[in-house]
């Protein structure tokens, strides 16, 4: 971790990225740090945004060129889960990648949709309102704790 915070924006855009793709990683305590360093405020929450709607895009990538192998594969879900899985999808429709941010269904959520092939620019929209609330959300409960 301190080396991504030694990098400061980069080391951010680095770990949103992979924190975004199937690894179990996470970019909130790098995001977190560099608050304290006083870093502008705007700019890391772009960075961070940024860096995690293209992780999410690797995984909708994934998903369109053989995501029904990883979710059985990676994620050990049978083919009856898998199922239940794009049914929900479905059900909820594309509103549901709003919350593509939250841990353990949101990166599943991504492949899934390129599984569906979700149409690209809603998927990147919504994507991105989704990840940008949560860090704002992140970066203004540190800044008010700090006060």
């Amino acid at each position: 971790m301190e080396f991504l915070i030694e990098y400061g924006y980069t080391g951010l855009f680095i770990s949103a990225f992979l924190a975004a793709t199937l690894l179990p990683l996470g970019s909130e305590l790098i995001l977190t740090a560099l608050l304290i360093n006083e870093s502008n405020l705007l700019l890391l929450l772009v960075v961070a945004t940024f860096g995690n709607v293209l992780g999410s895009l690797v995984n909708y990538i994934v998903g369109t060129k053989g995501g029904n192998w990883i979710m059985g594969n990676l994620f050990r879900l049978s083919d009856s889960q898998i199922k239940s899985a794009k049914t929900r999808f479905t059900k909820y429709g594309n509103w549901i990648l709003l919350f593509s941010w939250t841990p353990v269904i949101g990166d599943p959520l991504t492949v899934v949709a390129g599984i569906l092939k979700t149409n690209l620019w809603l998927f990147i929209l919504l994507v991105t309102i989704g990840k940008f609330l949560r860090y704002l959300i992140v970066a203004l409960t540190f800044v008010g704790i700090s006060s």
